[in-house]
């Protein structure tokens, strides 16, 4: 029973985290009884490592998850990594890099075989973090999207679609991230504005000497890839130059002069270079009309020898200052302004990225998505908070076919045989030996992997076993929630709900909960530049996870972002510290009292027990409050309510059980007493409380239960297999919390009386109080706890007595006065003249300027509004100050 005098948290979390992995007890077993309750983790990356962030959302997961096994349901939350496709390649080709090697140098499968090598020996970082934290999954389910079931998972699922006319193969414009080497979904990029420049360029007419078409672009570049140029049909300024043609500067070559909507005749000249080889729109815009591509950008983002000879081989911008400086040298650039554009980045690497025109494989969106979108309306998936789903319903319904292809070597390759006899395409769910078609034995596996989302978006079910109808599969889903950020609901949430609809029927989960964003205590987004960035295993270390966790959850109401300080985190340590202070402080008297360590026969509620055959008030009322807190805890963490639930523990334990139960119940301890009623009526609460506590800060109440349960029998080995204490109606004693309440104002006001005059907690007064009927019998019954706790001692007299001389406070039921020495009177009474005498100035002069007609017309409303609210606490100041001068 003996607890280190200090908390150091350090001693006692590792052993727990490894003893709760080793021992089995999070294992999930579809057998066993009870309403299932699952939820699969969101994999982070296998590069990755555990940032605040991830901290967040482990411990609402964490939380959830133990509550739910607590109340016995059965209980599988599900963990695994992501094998991040462009990260994990582009992490081994650094390390290549570092020995003068590329992939291409090794090959195809000796790169693959490297990669492997490094996830084995570099890449369980993430788990190993997870394994610190404590975090309640089942660790003999973990998963990897390149395990072989996952893998045979998404195979399957590409067939299925492919076979539906859903996948196909074709040449659209796609965004191309020249150092990934690799399309890009939309998602996978980022837009930012960034000063630039318009150039206005002069197209000659033919046969018009001297007449020229002006265009302005922002990549003047990519002009020597223009099929043709663009004006509207009603823009009269033009009218004589349809079915006319240009001579394209540079590369003079003749492009036609077409008809059609993108010109705006509003915007700038009305004419727009046409380049489809490099521009989504013009790509449209091509296809409209026919037009050619000349693609002068390779995948390296160098010039072509389509661009000319002066051109090929430069990079795109080096291409972009000889253009503009042949442009000008040819009397063509008509002007160069200023241009804020929108620049768009690899999500990645920062690479500017390019649009080219690329054979990739896609899926078509649009059918998928609307099944997506009515298990939402019809609340089979419910978001948390519920205007997320507003988000969520504008993308999908806005929705475009997804690029899944990408042109790396590190994923799930795309199972497509392409037929070197016949150019067919064979789609198998096994490696077939000949063409579907000819049945030419040349065949090839297409070189492109997968988009790392199309494997995580079938996460939910392809962890528990589908396309098998496994016993896990039929237990665990549809699993029960998500706990996610909001950055990933269209990479991945939204994928999810396609794919598990399209596979299984089934939506994936029933609930999404988003989670805000961590910021700085100045509310800024984290980030490494900007030096703010909180690692969470330093303050784990520093201040224990079970301050960190509560920290964080304090932080985190719903539909908000969290605000992650130290500052924080050292009051949750102290927190943690209260529960060890308190734990020591029991156990020390137990052993004082001769009784051995003890605790109740475990249930989800208690009443108090009887001491010499009376139930004391302050067991009715805290077993009371404990009942209440009970009630609130269970419906806000089953609701979500995290920050509420953390709000509610704290108040009871700090306020209600460390500053009044235990104060009063030390009167009541006896030496060598045994273990009688009043031991083991605080025992139950505290146990209680640990059990309420524990989904929340785990380490901690683990640690102080098993002192108190350890071997007991009808317990189970662990708190997190105990049951969640409950609400139960017999236990609400409202009479206990009225009386209670009612002590609690006789010592506040006592102490706060000694606050005002001043006067050492440590020197006993003189205390009267004047009361009748209940409250006298209340104050008569509670006299030693009113004495101890205010350090008075007491005289209890009717309402009609003779007044004693001190410090007064009145309330409807009770008048108390505290005799206080002469001359702390006098400097009491001092102190308050003088507050008044202040307070009057302040006031007049702040109603003569609120007076003043000019002052008002000019002063802003929001100035106006904030003298009005200061006065009106001067005057309310002013007012309690002349009471408390007349009770001198």
């Amino acid at each position: 029973m003996e607890l280190d005098k200090i908390y150091e948290p350090q001693r006692f979390e590792p052993h727990w985290a490894e003893w709760w992995e080793t021992s089995g007890i999070f294992q999930a077993n579809p057998a066993k009884p009870g309403r299932p309750f699952s939820l699969a983790i969101p994999p982070p990356n296998v590069t990755g490592s555990l940032h605040i962030g991830h901290m967040i959302g482990h411990t609402e997961m964490d939380m959830i998850t133990r509550y739910h096994r607590m109340i016995g349901d059965n209980t599988l939350w599900l963990p695994g990594t992501d094998h991040a496709g462009i990260a994990t390649q582009m992490v081994v080709e650094r390390e290549l890099a570092k020995e003068g090697l590329t992939r291409f140098d090794l090959g195809r499968e000796t790169f693959e075989a490297k990669v492997w090598e490094w996830k084995a020996q570099y890449g369980g970082n993430i788990e190993r973090q997870m394994r610190k934290i404590g975090d309640s999954v089942d660790w003999t389910r973990n998963r990897f999207t390149l395990d072989p079931g996952l893998s045979r998972a998404v195979r399957e699922i590409f067939v299925r679609l492919y076979e539906k006319g859903l996948i196909y193969r074709g040449e659209y414009m796609v965004n191309w991230c020249p150092r990934c080497h690799t399309a890009l979904s939309d998602l996978e990029v980022n837009h930012e504005d960034t000063a630039g420049n318009l150039w206005e360029i002069q197209y000659p007419v033919k046969d018009q000497p001297g007449r020229f078409l002006t265009v302005a672009t922002t990549r003047p570049e990519t002009m020597l890839g223009d099929t043709a140029v663009a004006i509207n049909a009603r823009d009269e300024r033009y009218l004589d130059l349809h079915g006319k043609t240009v001579i394209l500067p540079l590369a003079g070559r003749e492009i036609p002069i077409i008809l059609d909507d993108m010109a705006d005749p509003e915007f700038g000249t009305g004419v727009v270079k046409v380049t489809p080889a490099h521009d989504p729109n013009d790509f449209e815009a091509g296809k409209r009309h026919n037009l050619p591509h000349v693609r002068v950008i390779d995948n390296l983002a160098r010039m072509t020898a389509e661009a000319g000879v002066a051109y090929a081989g430069l990079d795109r911008f080096e291409a972009r200052k000889k253009v503009l400086a042949d442009l000008e040298a040819q009397g063509l650039l008509a002007a160069t302004k200023p241009h804020n554009l929108p620049a768009s980045l690899c999500q990645r690497c920062r690479t500017i990225v390019e649009p080219l025109v690329s054979k990739q494989w896609f899926v078509k969106m649009e059918p998928l998505a609307k099944p997506a979108i009515e298990a939402v309306e019809d609340g089979r998936i419910q978001f948390i908070p519920e205007n997320w789903s507003h988000t969520y319903f504008h993308w999908m319904r806005n929705i475009r076919d997804w690029c899944i292809s990408r042109q790396l070597w590190w994923g799930h390759r795309i199972p497509a045989w392409h037929c070197g006899a016949c150019q067919g395409v064979t789609v198998t769910r096994e490696t077939p030996q000949a063409c579907q078609q000819c049945g030419s034995a040349d065949i090839s596996q297409d070189l492109d992997v997968l988009d790392t989302w199309f494997s995580s978006g079938l996460w939910p079910f392809s962890t528990l076993g589908w396309p098998d109808q496994t016993e896990d599969l039929k237990k665990y889903y549809p699993t029960s929630v998500l706990i996610t950020g909001f950055d990933i609901i269209f990479f991945w949430v939204a994928r999810m709900i396609v794919m598990g609809l399209e596979c299984t029927g089934e939506v994936p989960f029933r609930q999404v909960y988003i989670h805000g964003l961590v910021r700085d205590a100045e509310r800024q987004k984290m980030s490494k530049t900007k030096g703010n960035v909180i690692d969470p295993l330093a303050v784990t270390e520093k201040y224990g996870t079970d301050a960190v966790r509560m920290s964080l959850v304090l932080a985190a109401p719903p539909g908000t972002d969290i605000i992650a300080s130290e500052d924080r985190m050292q009051a949750a340590r102290s927190f943690a510290n209260k529960i060890w202070n308190a734990a020591r402080f029991l156990f020390l008297n137990l052993e004082r009292a001769g009784a051995e360590p003890w605790a109740p026969e475990e249930k989800t509620s208690y009443l108090p027990e009887a001491v010499d055959g009376v139930v004391p008030l302050e067991d009715r009322w805290i077993f009371s409050s404990l009942n209440t807190c009970a009630g609130e805890v269970n419906k806000a963490i089953s609701t979500y309510r995290f920050h509420e639930a953390a709000n509610i523990l704290w108040h009871f334990f700090w306020d209600d059980f460390c500053d009044w139960y235990i104060e009063i119940k030390k009167l009541r301890f006896r030496e060598g007493s045994g273990l009688d009623a009043n031991w083991r009526n605080i025992l139950t609460v505290f146990e209680t409380s640990l059990r309420l506590l524990h989904p929340a800060m785990p380490f901690i109440t683990e640690e102080l239960w098993q002192r108190l349960c350890a071997g007991r029998a009808g317990r189970p080995v662990s708190i997190a297999l105990a049951q969640f204490p409950q609400f139960d109606e017999r236990a609400h004693d409202a009479d206990a919390g009225k009386s209670f309440a009612l002590l609690q104002e006789i010592i506040g006001s006592a102490r706060n009386l000694r606050a005002d005059a001043k006067l050492d907690p440590k020197q006993q007064l003189e205390a009267f109080i004047y009361c009748e009927g209940p409250v006298a019998e209340l104050v008569t019954a509670q006299k030693e706890p009113i004495e101890r706790l205010a350090n008075v001692t007491m005289t209890v007299a009717g309402p009609a007595a003779e007044r004693a001389r001190g410090g007064k406070r009145s309330t409807p039921e009770f008048d108390l006065v505290l005799s206080v020495p002469a001359a702390q009177l006098e400097k009491q009474r001092d102190r308050l003249i003088k507050e008044i005498a202040n307070l009057e100035q302040v006031i007049a002069n702040s109603e003569k300027q609120l007076s003043n007609e000019d002052f008002l017309k000019k002063a802003p409303e929001k100035v106006l509004v904030t003298l009005r609210e200061k006065l009106s606490d001067y005057k309310a100041q002013l007012e309690k100050s002349r009471e408390a001068l007349a009770e001198l």
